[in-house]
């Protein structure tokens, strides 16, 4: 059981991921949404994939390619961080990283498929956690962060994305 990131732990817009989070265990949840994100992206067919809800908004393929790619970041600065890690790590640009993802291009199962495998790998860089490990800190984005929020946040970023998708992408499809 990873305990639940403190305020101070994070900075205040990422509280957002971590409440969509709740009460849920991190080590129980990844596994469950490992299996329910990828039946719902596999669900979508692929002409589909394409689809935007707004001008400037990021299709249902580069949306998927954002939460594999915020997964690996936070993943890595979990990692860095309990391996002993004191330089500071680099931020990221999501929409630069949506852009080069060239996920409109991939076919909308393969990006599921990749989402399934990194998925998999955060399960097991988590379940061997150990509990003094996760209130260490480092420094991410030229701020501080713990390992137990870094946690959080891989669930709580995607159940954020998968909340949008279902109630601005998904009403959209049926029309």
């Amino acid at each position: 059981m990873i305990s639940k990131p403190q305020p101070g732990e994070y900075l205040d817009y990422q509280k957002v991921y971590i409440d969509h989070v709740g009460d849920a265990s991190v080590p129980e949840i990844l596994p469950e949404l490992k299996e329910s994100t990828y039946a719902l992206f596999s669900s979508i067919p692929e002409e589909k994939g394409l689809y935007a809800y707004a001008p400037g908004k990021w299709t249902i393929k580069e949306t998927l390619a954002h939460i594999i790619d915020t997964e690996r970041v936070f993943a890595y600065r979990l990692l860095c961080f309990v391996r002993g890690e004191k330089q500071g790590l680099p931020g990221f640009e999501q929409d630069d990283y949506v852009a080069n993802s060239f996920a409109n291009d991939r076919l909308l199962q393969d990006l599921a498929n990749e989402y399934k495998a990194v998925r998999e790998s955060s399960i097991y860089l988590l379940r061997n956690l150990k509990k003094e490990q996760e209130a260490v800190k480092g420094i991410a984005n030229n701020n501080p962060i713990s390992v137990r929020s870094l946690a959080y946040m891989i669930p709580g970023h995607e159940l954020h994305h998968v909340k949008i998708l279902k109630e601005k992408y998904l009403p959209g499809l049926q029309a």
